[in-house]
């Protein structure tokens, strides 16, 4: 039988089981170990806010239409954080140069369930890094997610860097932020979370609770502001803040997911005054400048081994591990308690 975690309407979580399915060419199947929670995209499909409930996508024309919902409850099997155990591959795969073998730990997505079928092209190279932590390979998404918004920065050496959002990923975006050279300026409204990103190598700190963000930003870069705002929370007075924040001409690298109609962003104000550069970041791809040498499997297996060399730490990241059966109360903590978690892992 196959565990499936599934949303059943905004705000409830049930675990299904159905019978698991034969293996089709071309795939490997995966017994599930770990499983991370998106407190971001994760909690639109819970709370019942996610476009995709509401309206359609048209990847053709790449918008979204009105009239009918792209996605319906039961959600099933959302999640894109995963790592478990190869135990079956098709047969005709045998030879395939960079297929994981059976028994061995791969990363991956297919979704909060207790087995994955996944496309032999989807786990080339996806072999776990002899010696890590089995929990560290569910980082391998949201660490790309925190890489791609450092690449769309330009981040230059002794740039003035804020970042709005210290849950996981944007804890993430401070430490590469800080490798890639940048003083960073960490922004967020609880307090444990900005004792975080000190450790996670932020210069400075500051609560949004507290309001005058911008004021202190421009203050402690000679009323310039700062060169590059990442906003990595989804909250869109924290993205007019991070306008707010830069000097003239300055970027600001939108990659949350924001929900709703954009109350608190003014761009009347310094976003044209200031001809701020709004850039979007969105996993989907990378920066168009750096598609020639980048791309989004690239990020993830990079992410992965700046884990496997010590140079990033994710494990200390993980704050509840909670067995698959009691994954509607790990997203009562997240949506409740949001203080009281960071990373969530489901365990099969």
């Amino acid at each position: 039988m196959e565990r499936v975690v599934q949303f059943t309407g905004p705000r409830q979580v049930e675990v299904a089981e159905h019978d698991s399915a034969p293996l089709p060419p071309g795939h490997l199947r995966v017994r599930t170990r770990y499983s991370g929670v998106s407190a971001g995209t994760e909690l639109t499909a819970y709370r019942g806010t996610n476009p995709y409930l509401t309206r359609t996508w048209d990847p053709e024309a790449r918008i979204f239409r009105d009239g009918a919902a792209g996605i319906e409850y039961p959600v099933a099997g959302w999640g894109y954080s995963e790592v478990g155990e190869v135990t079956e591959i098709s047969d005709e795969l045998t030879g395939t140069p960079g297929l994981p073998a059976v028994g061995d730990l791969v990363w991956g997505i297919w979704g909060h369930r207790s087995e994955g079928i996944v496309p032999v092209e989807r786990m080339i190279g996806h072999t776990l890094p002899a010696g890590l932590d089995p929990l560290a390979g569910t980082f391998a998404r949201v660490g790309a997610i925190a890489y791609n918004a450092v690449l769309a920065s330009d981040i230059h050496v002794g740039e003035d860097i804020a970042i709005f959002g210290q849950g996981v990923i944007g804890l993430l975006t401070t430490r590469l932020a800080q490798l890639n050279g940048g003083r960073v300026t960490a922004v967020d409204a609880l307090d444990g979370r900005l004792d975080t990103a000190r450790r996670y190598g932020a210069t400075t700190t500051l609560n949004a609770v507290t309001g005058g963000v911008a004021e202190a930003i421009r203050a402690a870069t000679e009323e310039r502001g700062a060169d590059v705002a990442i906003e990595i929370s989804g909250v869109y007075p924290a993205l007019h803040e991070a306008v707010r924040s830069v000097t003239v001409g300055g970027r600001v690298v939108a990659s949350g997911f924001y929900q709703g109609d954009a109350i608190g962003l003014r761009l009347g104000d310094e976003f044209h005054h200031n001809r701020v550069q709004l850039i979007c970041s969105q996993i989907g791809g990378v920066p168009p400048q750096l598609s020639g040498r980048w791309t989004v499997e690239r990020l993830q297996r990079t992410f992965l081994a700046l884990v496997a060399e010590g140079r990033v730490d994710v494990t200390s990241l993980v704050s509840h591990v909670v067995p698959a059966d009691e994954a509607a109360e790990a997203y009562v903590l997240l949506d409740e308690r949001p203080a009281d978690a960071l990373q969530v892992i489901l365990e099969f």
